[in-house]
């Protein structure tokens, strides 16, 4: 068996060697990034098209008062009834 001492230096240079390879790897991916975005243009979206202001519908056919008056009491008997 080692010692002590040699299991910790062993332990401690796996860890620095770790530690550097981590933020080597991490700095250069930092670079690439900055470096894509000077590369790539920025999307601008296209800007959203307002929608054609639509005219009124004219009917010429009005609906006639008999009709009008048929439905009335048509939704107040309806509603006389769901209500019992």
């Amino acid at each position: 068996m080692d010692n002590i001492g040699s299991q910790l230096m062993d332990a401690a240079t796996l860890m620095i060697t770790g530690m550097s390879v981590v933020f080597i790897f991490l700095t250069i991916l930092v670079y690439l990034v900055r470096l894509m975005s000077r590369l790539v243009p920025e999307e601008i979206p296209e800007p959203i098209a307002t929608p054609a202001q639509k005219k009124p519908i004219q009917t010429s056919s009005a609906v006639s008062p008999q009709v009008v008056a048929a439905i009335s009491a048509a939704v107040h008997q309806y509603r006389a009834s769901a209500a019992k």
